[in-house]
């Protein structure tokens, strides 16, 4: 529907505009609370699956430059001694060198003095080596809960013709082992890693590198090193290659925790550093820069107006930070921490996502659910505009008959179909739902342009609604307020007074307003009325036309206020069915007319008495249980009580208005259908309910003896009820001439000021059971 759409464009602009708004110290909020995330190390663990992750995907083989001999274990069941005498490692140099080997390193630890011979027979192998030659060194704690650092390096026959490497193997804090360092300094000199070393790498004492852990362990070359000692070593195999010689067997036990591959033995690290390093030196970048990349996407974020985009542009956002750190680290060597920013761009999209929900569900409370148009709560949103001028209602004309009319969701479309001509007719302005049977809409119409619109409107509405193939007609009622006070109440309130005055609209006023609070006045004041007895009932005569007696009345109700005098029943009674307060007002009129009815008895008087009963009662159990219960204590003749109710009235439940009247009349109780002929569904309910009487309203019978179209319905509808047993009665007779046809027609009783003006009990007891005054029965003649 175009005015629903256009609300909720006009929410969404609003929303969208909003998000810009409060993007920058959201960013700066969520930007603040992921730094201090990540400066704790909370991202942490996160980082380090996310990184095994993308080893797993980034997977490579080994590039074949760095070899390792590996002291496993066929060649500890070779040699059969711990430690291995060194005249071993030097026959194993003397044929790596003679392979033509770059570089040989070794991951052993010779800092201790061991067989003389051997010793020397390892320097001469060193010393004669044209390859380079790296031993290692390291720093280890003197002893457990002792802080000091112990060097490690080669005995000096050993060092004199070879280089001294770090074989340091550091793990984070969770034992794995991500990253080596570049140097160190062992016995006050800085040193390479050994990893530095065979790659030919320069670096910083203490930076660390990351090491690339996509390159499978299981393609780096192996040699055991009893095969490579005893020169089983293919043609040209190791030519050009660099060789670290270090413990694979489980016995050395120098093995540590690795991402993606397990626990590896510490030689199998040092060969992944090289592979590391031959291909580039990697890195560490901070997280500080692709946060800063993030926050400034993630405005637009922030700035979206549907969950939907939301959701789009985040998954935008994560996707271009992970391709720009992958070119980064692939094309760059350049290792970020990725999941801070990613975790900025997520915090952003969730925490607009809520905002949006939360928005969302606001604005559905702002949707009638019935219709689909906005409700009063989008009326009271909605900001004010330099051009507002007055606020229109729009009421539904009988809208419990078109609700009873149309089924299921129906009322809803009938609903939009009555929105859609009153955004046509007032300019494509938003029409909102305010109340069941209210639309409102504010307009910048001059008040000298309104009339005409409104009477444009109420023309346009006489062209029916087709909903699911019936033909409803559809008449409006309007009221217009200025920007004063509550307008939209105001207008609806004009809008019920021109309803009730028989005008097809109204301004309302000032005095209006006035009106109203005197009539919320009433209202309190009702409890107050009923127990001082300032709630009185008089009684209009009822001539049986049979008889020519008056052995009939009607109950009327009246207030003598204290204050504004007698009161009619139009200043109170719909002020008291609007706010469910005339259950108590009709049992009050019930009480007396129930005592009136035994004193009339007392005095030997056969008088019957109608009470009006609101049809909103009818579906009230506790006022039927009430209402049957005073009639009992009363011990009044059940069958000279008459209810009367109105055939304009709505049932909100037809099923249980039937089912109360059938009790009623159960019980001796007659039931009359008031003002007969003023609603849309007559022929049904005589059809539905268990009626006794007609009473033709006096827009048909006041003129019935001139109007040839009024003779024919009233005629009709006593011929109709005689014929259904019911007896008929005839308001509003107040000429001899109307009492003389309604003779000759054959009608039951006449009700009017002809007949009687109201009285009170006593005066009405003088005139009951006799019959017409000479003048009038003169009159008739």
């Amino acid at each position: 529907m175009k005015s629903l759409r256009l609300y909720l464009a006009r929410a969404a602009a609003s929303l969208a505009a909003d998000g810009w708004r409060t993007s920058v110290p959201m960013i700066c909020a969520l930007a603040l609370m992921v730094s201090m995330g990540a400066l704790a190390g909370v991202f942490r663990p996160v980082e380090n699956r996310f990184a095994e992750a993308t080893f797993s995907m980034l997977s490579r083989e080994a590039s074949g430059q760095v070899h390792v001999v590996e002291m496993d274990a066929a060649s500890m069941a070779a040699v059969r001694r711990w430690p291995w005498p060194r005249d071993h490692y030097a026959r194993a140099v003397t044929a790596l060198d003679a392979a033509g080997v770059r570089s040989i390193s070794f991951d052993v630890d010779f800092s201790s003095n061991a067989d003389p011979a051997g010793d020397r027979a390892l320097a001469a192998a060193i010393g004669n080596a044209r390859a380079s030659i790296a031993l290692p060194t390291f720093a280890q704690k003197a002893a457990s809960g002792d802080m000091r650092q112990l060097d490690s390096l080669p005995i000096p026959i050993l060092r004199e013709h070879a280089h001294l490497a770090s074989v340091s193997v550091p793990p984070d804090p969770d034992g794995y082992v991500r990253r080596l360092p570049l140097g160190t300094v062992t016995s006050a000199t800085a040193r390479p890693s050994l990893s530095a070393f065979v790659a030919g790498r320069a670096g910083e004492v203490d930076e660390a590198f990351p090491v690339d852990f996509a390159i499978d362990p299981a393609t780096i070359p192996r040699h055991s090193f009893i095969a490579i000692e005893r020169g089983r070593i293919p043609p040209g195999s190791l030519a050009g290659k660099d060789v670290i010689i270090g413990a694979t067997a489980i016995e050395f036990g120098d093995r540590y925790a690795v991402p993606l591959h397990g626990v590896i033995p510490g030689v199998i690290i040092q060969a992944l550093g090289a592979e590391t390093l031959g291909a580039g030196l990697p890195v560490y970048g901070s997280w500080e820069l692709p946060m800063v990349l993030a926050a400034m996407v993630a405005f637009t974020i922030l700035a979206s107006p549907r969950r939907s985009v939301v959701m789009l542009r985040t998954g935008g956002v994560v996707a271009m930070l992970l391709a720009l750190w992958l070119v980064a680290r692939i094309a760059g060597d350049l290792w970020f921490e990725i999941v801070p920013a990613t975790m900025l761009a997520g915090a952003a999209g969730l925490t607009r996502y809520l905002v949006l929900t939360q928005r969302f569900a606001a604005l559905q409370r702002q949707i009638d659910p019935e219709s689909g148009l906005p409700n009063r709560q989008a009326l009271d949103a909605r900001p004010a505009a330099a051009t507002d001028r007055y606020v229109i209602a729009a009421q539904i004309d009988d809208f419990d008959a078109l609700k009873l009319a149309t089924e299921g969701d129906r009322l809803g479309t009938l609903l939009c179909r009555i929105a859609e001509r009153l955004q046509v007719a007032s300019g494509g302005t938003t029409i909102y739902r305010t109340e069941d049977r209210t639309l409102v809409w504010v307009s910048a119409l001059p008040m000298a342009e309104i009339e005409p619109q409104l009477a444009g409107i109420r023309a346009l509405m006489r062209s029916p609604f087709e909903i699911a193939g019936r033909r409803l007609g559809v008449s409006l009622t309007f009221g217009v307020a200025d920007q004063n006070g509550d307008p939209a109440a105001n207008a609806a309130h004009a809008a019920s007074i021109a309803k009730r005055a028989g005008k097809f609209w109204r301004l309302h006023t000032v005095e209006a307003g006035e009106a109203v609070t005197q009539q919320f006045s009433l209202l309190g004041e009702l409890d107050d009325a009923l127990s001082s007895g300032n709630i009185t009932v008089l009684y209009q005569p009822k001539l049986n036309l049979a008889t020519r007696e008056i052995d009939a009345v009607e109950a009327l109700v009246r207030w003598n206020h204290p204050e504004r005098g007698l009161l009619p029943p139009d200043c109170f009674i719909p002020l008291f069915e609007e706010h469910n307060r005339i259950d108590d007002l009709t049992i009050a009129v019930l009480a007396k007319a129930l005592e009136d009815m035994r004193g009339w008895c007392d005095r030997g008087l056969t008088i019957g008495v109608a009470v009006n009963i609101s049809a909103a009662l009818l579906t009230s159990e506790s006022f039927a249980n009430r209402a049957l219960a005073l009639v009992v204590r009363a011990g009044a003749p059940a069958q000279r009580i008459t209810f009367e109710v109105t055939e304009s009235a709505q049932f909100e439940d037809t099923d249980a208005a039937i089912a109360t009247l059938e009790r009623f009349r159960a019980t001796g109780i007659r039931i009359s259908m008031d003002d007969y002929g003023t609603g849309q569904s007559a022929l049904n309910y005589l059809k539905l309910l268990p009626l006794s009487e007609l009473k033709i309203d006096r827009m048909f019978v006041a003129q019935a003896h001139v109007d040839k179209g009024d003779a024919m319905l009233v005629r009709s509808t006593v011929q109709l009820a005689h014929e259904l047993g019911l007896k008929v009665v005839a308001e509003g007779v107040e000429e001899a001439a109307c009492l003389a046809f309604l003779e000759t027609i054959g009608c039951d009783y006449a009700q009017g000021y002809f007949i009687g003006r109201p009285l009170d009990p006593d005066a009405l007891a003088k005139v009951a059971g006799a019959s017409l005054p000479p003048e009038k029965v003169a009159a008739l003649a």
